[in-house]
C-alpha cells in the first residue's frame, strides 16, 4: 500500500509517502480501502513533536478517512467487502493511522457512508461533526429558540456546528475572516456573520441580539476568550474547541454574568458517548441537514502542503488528502 510516513518530528517536510507492505485484517478487524483522507490540525501538531498524543516515529498521522470495506475479519457481523463507510481511528494502534491507501479498523470505529455523501465528504465527518456535536449539544447543552455565537464559523468545526445548531433551531451568528468564508457560512444557515479581522466587530453582537449571545463556541481561545466574556449573556456558557497558547483573562465577567467556561478535547470523548453521537450524525447526513464542506482536495502525496495549508487563516471547509 501506499502511506504518507513520519520518520521523525519536525516541519512539513518530515512526511514522505512510501510503498509499504499491505496489512491484513485480524479477528475482530476490518481492512478498508481509503479513497480520502481528512487532515486535522491535530495532525501537525503531532507531527511538529511534543503533543500530548504523539506517537513515537516512524509513524502513519491520521484518523478520518473514508473508502469501502476490502476485507473482513472473523467474529465481524453487519459489515460486508464494498460497503461504503468512513472511519474514526484506526486499530493498529496511533503509530499507523489513515493517510493510507487501506487501513485497519475496529468495528466501532467504522460508519456507512449514505450514498449521498462523496468519499471526500465522508473523510470530514469524524473530527469535525464529532467535536462540533459534543461543543454544541452535550458541552453547551444548547436548545432551540437560544442563540450561538461561533467564533470561528468558516473551518470545518464551525461550518459543521453552524449547519448543526441552525438544524436544532438555534439562530446562530458567526464569524469568518474572508467575505467568501462569510458566504458559505451564511449558505450553511448563519443569519449573521461578522469579520473578525475587522476593529470592533464584536461591538455588532449588541444590536445584533438581546444581552449577548447564550452559547459561544470558541476556536481561538487564546485570542478571544476575554472579549468573549465580555460579550456572554448573562448565565451564558462557553465551550472552548481551539486553543494556541496562554491568555488572560477577567474573572469577574465570568463571576457577574454567573457565566460556564468549558472546554472540550476530542479524545475525551467515551467510546458509549461517540457511538451515541455517530448514530445521531446519521440523520442529519441522511435526510441533508448536515453535508460537509470540502474546500480542497490534494493527492495524498501532498501531506505536507496540506498540513501547511490547514493552519492558515481564511478557511473554507475541510482539507482531504485524496488516495
Amino acid at each position: 500500500m501506499l502511506a504518507v510516513v513520519a520518520r521523525a518530528f519536525g516541519p512539513p517536510d518530515v512526511l514522505n509517502l512510501e510503498e509499504l507492505p499491505d496489512p491484513t485484517p485480524g479477528s475482530g478487524e476490518v481492512l478498508v480501502r481509503v479513497h480520502a483522507v481528512g487532515v486535522n490540525p491535530y495532525d501537525t501538531y503531532m507531527r511538529a513533536g511534543g503533543y500530548a498524543l504523539s506517537p513515537e516515529p516512524p509513524y502513519i498521522p491520521g484518523a478520518d478517512a473514508a473508502g469501502v470495506i476490502d476485507q473482513v475479519g472473523q467474529d465481524v457481523s453487519g459489515m460486508r467487502p464494498g460497503d461504503r463507510v468512513y472511519i474514526g481511528g484506526t486499530a493498529t494502534s496511533r503509530a499507523w493511522g489513515a493517510y493510507a491507501s487501506l487501513v485497519v479498523c475496529k468495528p466501532h470505529q467504522v460508519h456507512p457512508l449514505p450514498e449521498r455523501l462523496s468519499f471526500a465528504q465522508g473523510a470530514a465527518i469524524n473530527v469535525p461533526y464529532a467535536t462540533a456535536w459534543r461543543a454544541v449539544f452535550q458541552r453547551a447543552q444548547a436548545e432551540r429558540g437560544e442563540t450561538i455565537f461561533i467564533h470561528g464559523a468558516s473551518g470545518s468545526v464551525g461550518l459543521a456546528a453552524v449547519q448543526m445548531a441552525h438544524a436544532a433551531g438555534l439562530t446562530v451568528i458567526g464569524t469568518a475572516g474572508t467575505e467568501e468564508g462569510a458566504a458559505l457560512a451564511r449558505a450553511q444557515g448563519a443569519a449573521h456573520v461578522l469579520n473578525h479581522r475587522e476593529a470592533g466587530y464584536l461591538d455588532q453582537l449588541g444590536l445584533i441580539t438581546n444581552g449577548g449571545p447564550d452559547i459561544i463556541i470558541e476556536m481561538l481561545a487564546n485570542q478571544n476568550l476575554d472579549n468573549d466574556l465580555a460579550v456572554l449573556a448573562r448565565n451564558g456558557r462557553i465551550v472552548i474547541v481551539g486553543n494556541r497558547g496562554r491568555t488572560e483573562i477577567d474573572p469577574r465577567r465570568i463571576m457577574s454574568k454567573e457565566a460556564t467556561v468549558r472546554g472540550t478535547a476530542f479524545w475525551n470523548i467515551a467510546e458509549n458517548d461517540l457511538a451515541r453521537i455517530h448514530a445521531d450524525m446519521a440523520r442529519g447526513f441522511e435526510d441533508g441537514t448536515l453535508s460537509p464542506i470540502v474546500g480542497r482536495e490534494l493527492p495524498l502525496a501532498d501531506a505536507a502542503v496540506a498540513h501547511r495549508l490547514v493552519l492558515e487563516p481564511g478557511a473554507r471547509g475541510k482539507i482531504v488528502l485524496m488516495t
